[in-house]
């Protein structure tokens, strides 16, 4: 299966409102099957004789525990609560406890690692994004109960047509069932532009016009999704909060199709030309960079020993820092509206608290403290009197935390992006058969949580194990490998098999036995390269093959290995379009010879201005500790500048 995202137009207020309420409805149905199943697993959980003796499954099929449990209890809700029919049907609050049902089932059962999740939670409507649809029959030719697609590729492309190119309004205009260029009275007879109809409820269908993704690249992947109705299987209708979109939620449907997703046919001969590599190469991840060296695992060539560096860039750091800044930024006016619309809930700081005993000393009338900067009042054990959720918030605090979720999610969109796009790059250079060492990246957060937020090794490691996967379905190797940490050491040892203890300060490995020297990155990652694993998928298992590694050392030699070493390809982890901004604090430069750098018109003076030293300015030689760049107009709040 795969699935294909179709942007939704809802700019029209009724529809608009229409959706919100469909949106409501649903959720309040599933928040009450939350409940009710958390009330139920308190009850499963304090029976503990009655399933010592009936059994855990009598316990749970009496108390509802099951999957028809929860069923039922949501046509319950929907039965009690008349309003809501209106505007779901059975089938969306069926599939809405399909979901609850498996946030309970992960509380009851293992996994196969033998861990359970925590007991499910009673989400709220911020982070509700998502109505499950429910799949269509493919046996019987009119059997959609919930949202569905209507339209046809041929006769959206016929309505939005401009000099054969697909061409589409900013506002999508309403869509009505048409057939054959004329009004019918059935949406199954529907064979022009793109619609999400939801039909079966008591008020009118909701149509949802649909905005085909444009652009001459995307006409493949829309002819491999929606060509065939007959694949089409399930529509999701899901939302997320854009402050920019009407109402503050964009919505979109997630068409679910029978068949692989779309390979373009670039992706497919690069993905078989590293299916044909006869390599075998070694990956070190860590905090800052990716190292990658693989080597020929038939013959011998000129290019036979390859080394890759992935780390980030000069631009990539400035521009985090400048992110960084944003944040923090934002983070303070959230906090001052925060303060401003609750001032009970905080005391006031040394400062203000001195500044009203000085004018209470002096007879002065108080003075009201709008925003108060001191803690929040507490209890003795350190618990808010008030919880958070409980406080007034602004309708600007609401749009300025939106925005900020919505800048992490491109972020992170982006990351993945770039993440996969330097995966590919790898396995295109190294091929599909990757040993990796098999460290948990999850414990390096309580360290290194900023470096890992700057470089997202576990994000670039998911996405070369995604394309290592596809390349080795193609008969290119055995994928990602992990292999234990153990009894392998790569940082510790040297090809020849001297181990040469380094501390994590130390970044450089040198062998006095054989005399390689180079990166300690690319040095464990050659290391790494010769890993074998006696169990295939116990990492446990894994041993260097020393006989292979010293033969490696002697068919290359100490010179070649370190030329290379030294020059491997470095790939960078972040943007790969050219930076704009030069620094953080950084501004405009003037814009006439009358007007300074801030859009004020300057002060006239006659005065003689004297020459700057170049301590003072990025032009000339810049001291020792600073990084010189003549595009800054602020030397004393430039990052660049600051030891």
């Amino acid at each position: 299966m795969s699935v294909l995202r179709l942007p939704l137009d809802v700019h029209d207020p009724q529809t608009r409102r229409h959706v919100e309420r469909v949106f409501s409805a649903a959720f309040a149905v599933r928040r009450a099957v939350q409940r009710d199943a958390r009330t139920r697993l308190a009850a499963y959980r304090g029976a503990h004789h009655e399933r010592a003796v009936a059994g855990p499954a009598a316990v749970r099929d009496r108390l509802g525990l099951t999957l028809p449990g929860l069923e039922r209890a949501a046509y319950r809700h929907l039965d009690g609560a008349p309003h809501l029919r209106r505007h779901v049907t059975k089938a969306l609050v069926m599939h809405g406890a399909d979901g609850v049902w498996q946030a309970v089932h992960r509380h009851l059962f293992p996994d196969a690692t033998g861990r359970r999740h925590g007991p499910p939670r009673v989400g709220d409507w911020w982070s509700f994004h998502t109505i499950p649809g429910r799949a269509r029959s493919h046996t019987r030719p009119r059997k959609w109960e919930t949202f569905r697609l209507v339209g046809s590729l041929g006769g959206h492309r016929a309505a939005f047509d401009r000099g054969g190119r697909l061409w589409q309004p900013r506002r999508m205009p309403a869509v009505t069932a048409t057939g054959g260029g004329r009004a019918v009275r059935s949406w199954w007879d529907h064979d022009g532009p793109f619609a999400i109809v939801l039909t079966g409820t008591g008020c009118r269908d909701l149509v949802l016009p649909v905005r085909l993704p444009q652009g001459p690249a995307r006409t493949p992947v829309l002819e491999h999704y929606l060509a065939d109705p007959g694949c089409w299987h399930k529509i999701d209708l899901v939302r997320h909060r854009d402050p920019g979109a009407l109402g503050g939620w964009r919505y979109e449907a997630r068409l679910m199709i029978l068949g692989p997703g779309y390979t373009s046919q670039s992706t497919a001969a690069r993905r078989a030309a590293a299916a044909g590599l006869s390599r075998r190469g070694g990956v070190d991840v860590n905090v800052s960079n990716l190292a990658v060296v693989s080597i020929l695992t038939t013959g011998v060539a000129a290019d036979g020993l390859r080394a890759t560096c992935v780390a980030r860039s000069g631009p990539d750091a400035d521009r985090l820092a400048a992110e960084r800044l944003r944040q923090r930024r934002r983070n303070r006016a959230l906090q001052r509206s925060r303060r401003a619309a609750n001032p009970h809930q905080y005391q006031l700081s040394a400062r203000q608290q001195h500044r009203a005993d000085r004018r209470r000393a002096a007879g002065l009338p108080p003075v009201t403290v709008t925003t108060p900067t001191g803690p929040r009042i507490a209890t003795a054990a350190g618990v808010p009197v008030q919880a958070y959720r409980r406080d007034q918030l602004s309708a600007g605090y609401r749009r300025l935390r939106a925005q900020t979720a919505a800048d992490g999610a491109a972020r992170t969109r982006a990351g993945r992006t770039r993440a996969q796009t330097v995966a590919a790059t790898i396995v295109a250079t190294h091929g599909a058969e990757l040993v990796i060492e098999a460290a948990d990246l999850r414990a390096w957060v309580a360290r290194w949580g900023r470096g890992l937020h700057a470089f997202t090794p576990g994000m670039l490691v998911a996405a070369l194990r995604h394309e290592t996967s596809k390349v080795a379905a193609l008969g290119g190797g055995a994928g990602l490998v992990r292999a234990g940490t153990r009894h392998t050491a790569w940082t510790q040892h040297c090809l020849c098999g001297t181990r040469t203890p380094k501390q994590l300060r130390h970044r450089r490995h040198h062998c006095t036995t054989c005399g390689l020297a180079g990166g300690r990155d690319l040095m464990a990652a050659l290391v790494g390269a010769h890993t074998v694993l006696t169990e295939p998928g116990a990492p446990g298992s894994a041993r260097i093959d020393w006989p292979a590694a010293r033969t490696t050392l002697a068919v290359y030699g100490v010179d070649v290995i370190n030329e290379r070493l030294q020059g491997a390809v470095t790939e960078s982890s972040g943007h790969h379009r050219p930076h704009q901004r030069t620094c953080v604090g950084a501004r405009r430069p003037p814009r006439s010879p009358g007007h300074d750098g801030r859009g004020r018109r300057a002060r006239r003076t006659t005065a003689t201005v004297p020459p700057t030293t170049p301590d003072e300015t990025h032009t000339g030689t810049a001291p020792e500790r600073r990084d010189a760049h003549p595009d800054c107009f602020n030397t004393n709040n430039c990052l660049r500048n600051r030891p």
